[in-house]
């Protein structure tokens, strides 16, 4: 893995370039160019082919093979150096070794090039050990060393956070589309369930209405105007529906008795009184909120409709209790009931509808015994301010 601080190498090889190309020039030290500078070349053209061959990461065969010809022209260097300051590029194996190998590794490969310069010390002046100037030559390479692993730590950890940051940035991302897709799911349920509960319901009377219309045109002509009248009304009443199904998104004010005495003069009307419709209510609406108010408007939409279509019943009683701690609704008739397990696209719109505000939905039904619907809504506490 190629360090990702490429600045390093390059300052450093300009640098050791200057020192030993003004040495060489004013007769400083022994510089010797063609091992000096080709090994200076060599070492950026190693840098060069690793950041085009592998990019941010090489192979660790490919790494090992690396680290040592960058040694190998590093020592070159430093055997044409007359400065001798060709010594710091041995830095940038333990720098380069961090992010290939890790921290172990990295310091074993920087001991190592202390232990070389301690030998290629005791070659050249075999008392060297005596002499202060090589003692803190040594001295100053050993802190430069701890500086420059200090460094790959630094350089390797925050490598590490930026791509943990990347990762957590595409599970965010991940995770909004997926959110974006569940809540336009959940929307199109909604707009299913307040298509079915609520204009289900009414376009249902205004068929029924006009096919009595239809009927009675001969026979009864007033009869037909007023199922045609009644057509209307339900037709008016179905935007009514529309315009206070929009209106609770906009936290308009609704009252539930106010909507279920409606609902039932609508149903005793549109079927000519052959079904009583009754509504039994008590407790304070107030307690619940408005999403659980209007669940169970639609909850008591459904039951009338399925009265009306599939029950053959005379009455229907629909009885509603807000207390402080459960809203509860309930659609009884005395119909023909039906097998369990025979439930609508509508029973089980009202059963998601019933959930999502935290409440259960029973049915009680048989041929012959009629059908008892219940919900219960449990009060949710109110969110902290």
């Amino acid at each position: 893995m190629s360090p990702p601080v490429p600045w390093v190498a390059p300052v450093l090889y300009t640098g050791v370039l200057l020192a030993g190309g003004y040495a060489g020039l004013a007769g400083l030290g022994d510089t010797r160019p063609l091992p000096f500078v080709g090994g200076l070349a060599a070492a950026a053209a190693l840098d060069l082919a690793e950041r085009r061959w592998f990019g941010a990461g090489a192979p660790r065969p490919a790494a090992v093979g690396l680290l040592a010809a960058r040694a190998a022209s590093f020592v070159l260097v430093a055997a044409g150096d007359g400065a001798g300051l060709a010594r710091v590029l041995f830095l940038l194996l333990p720098f380069t070794a961090y992010f290939a190998f890790g921290r172990a590794v990295s310091v074993g490969v920087g001991a190592g090039c202390v232990a070389a310069l301690a030998v290629a010390f005791q070659l050249t002046e075999p008392r060297w050990y005596r002499s202060p100037e090589h003692v803190s030559d040594l001295l100053m390479f050993v802190l430069g060393l701890v500086l420059t692993i200090t460094m790959a730590a630094v350089a390797a950890e925050e490598r590490r956070a930026r791509t943990r940051a990347q990762d957590a940035n595409e599970r965010l991302r991940a995770s909004s589309e997926r959110v974006a897709e569940l809540s336009a799911a959940a929307e199109r349920n909604r707009v299913a369930r307040d298509i079915h509960d609520g204009l289900g319901h009414h376009l249902t009377a205004i068929s029924v209405l006009l096919e009595k219309a239809a009927a009675f045109r001969d026979r009864d002509p007033a009869a037909a105007d007023a199922a045609v009248e009644d057509a209307h009304r339900s037709a008016r009443l179905a935007l009514d529906d529309v315009r206070r199904s929009v209106g609770a998104l906009r936290e308009a004010p609704f009252r539930l008795s106010t909507a279920l005495d409606e609902l039932a003069r609508q149903a005793r009307r549109t079927d000519d009184g052959r079904l009583a419709v009754t509504v039994d209510w008590s407790g304070d609406e107030r307690h619940h909120r408005p999403a659980v108010l209007m669940t169970l408007y639609r909850a008591a939409q459904e039951g009338i409709t399925n009265v009306r279509r599939h029950a053959h019943a005379t009455r229907a009683l629909v009885t509603v209790h807000c207390a402080p701690t459960e809203a509860r609704l309930v659609v009884t008739d005395d119909g023909h009931g039906f097998e369990p397990g025979r439930e609508g696209f509508g029973l089980r719109g009202m059963r998601e509808r019933v959930a999502l505000v935290g409440g259960s939905v029973t049915l009680d039904s048989g041929p012959g015994r009629g059908t008892r619907l219940a919900v219960a809504i449990p009060r949710q506490p109110e969110p902290a301010p």
